[in-house]
C-alpha cells in the first residue's frame, strides 16, 4: 500500500490522527502554562535558581536528552517501515538495514526507558543534595515540569508496547496498526520537541 494511502482511505486524512493531532494543541497549551509558571517563578527568585542550578547535573541530562532525541529517529524509521508494509525485519537483526516497524519500534522503547530511568536517576542525585517538590519553589516547579514530562514519555512507552503487540496477535498487517504507528510517532515527536524545550530552559538558560 502505498505510503499516501495510509494516512486515510481515498487520500482523505485518518480521523485517528486528526484528533491525536487535536489532542496534541491542548497538550501543547498545558506545556506552554507550565513554562509560563516557571519563568514567572524564576523571575521572582533570581538567587534561588542560580543557588540550585549550580547542583545540575549538565552533562548527565545532555546524553539523555541525546538518547530521547535519537529515539525519535528510529520511531520515524518504524514508521517508515509500517508505510513499506513491513512489520518484521528480513534477513539476520544484524542487518539494520532490513529491520522492519517491530524492530525499531522496540530499539525506542528501550531508549525511552533508558531516558525515564536516567531521570528517575537525577532525581536520586538531587533529593540527596535536599532538592525536593517542598524544599523551596525551584524544586517544585524542577519536578512538575520534568515529572508531568516523564509521566508523557511513560504513556509513550506503553503505546509502543500497544502497537508491538498487535502486530504479534493479528495475523496481517493491517491499514488500521500502520495508522496506530504514525499516530504513536506524532505524540512521540511531540514528546521529544517539548524536552528540547525544557532541557534548554531548566539546564542551558542561565
Amino acid at each position: 500500500m502505498p505510503a499516501s494511502r495510509l494516512h486515510g482511505h481515498h487520500d482523505r486524512p485518518s480521523m485517528v490522527s486528526v484528533g491525536t493531532i487535536i489532542w496534541l494543541s491542548s497538550e501543547l497549551m498545558f506545556f506552554a502554562a507550565l513554562f509560563a509558571a516557571y519563568f514567572t517563578i524564576r523571575a521572582v527568585s533570581p538567587d534561588l535558581w542560580q543557588e540550585n542550578t549550580e547542583l545540575l547535573n549538565i552533562p548527565f541530562a545532555a546524553a539523555n536528552t541525546t538518547i530521547l532525541v535519537l529515539s525519535s529517529l528510529t520511531c520515524q524509521l518504524g514508521v517508515f517501515a509500517a508505510e513499506r508494509g513491513q512489520v518484521g525485519r528480513t534477513g539476520s537483526v544484524l542487518n539494520v538495514k532490513g529491520w522492519g516497524l517491530r524492530e525499531w519500534f522496540i530499539l525506542t522503547y528501550l531508549m525511552g526507558a533508558v531516558f525515564v530511568a536516567g531521570q528517575a536517576t537525577e532525581y536520586a542525585a538531587l533529593v540527596q543534595e535536599n532538592v525536593t517538590m517542598s524544599s523551596s519553589a525551584y524544586g517544585s516547579m524542577f519536578y512538575l515540569t520534568t515529572g508531568f514530562h516523564g509521566i508523557h514519555v511513560t504513556g509513550g512507552l506503553v503505546a509502543f508496547l500497544l502497537v508491538l503487540g498487535r502486530t504479534y496477535i493479528a495475523r496481517r498487517f493491517t491499514h488500521e496498526q500502520a495508522v496506530s504507528a504514525i499516530v504513536v510517532s506524532y505524540y512521540w515527536h511531540f514528546v521529544d520537541v517539548v524536552w528540547i524545550g525544557l532541557f534548554a530552559t531548566i539546564y542551558l538558560i542561565k
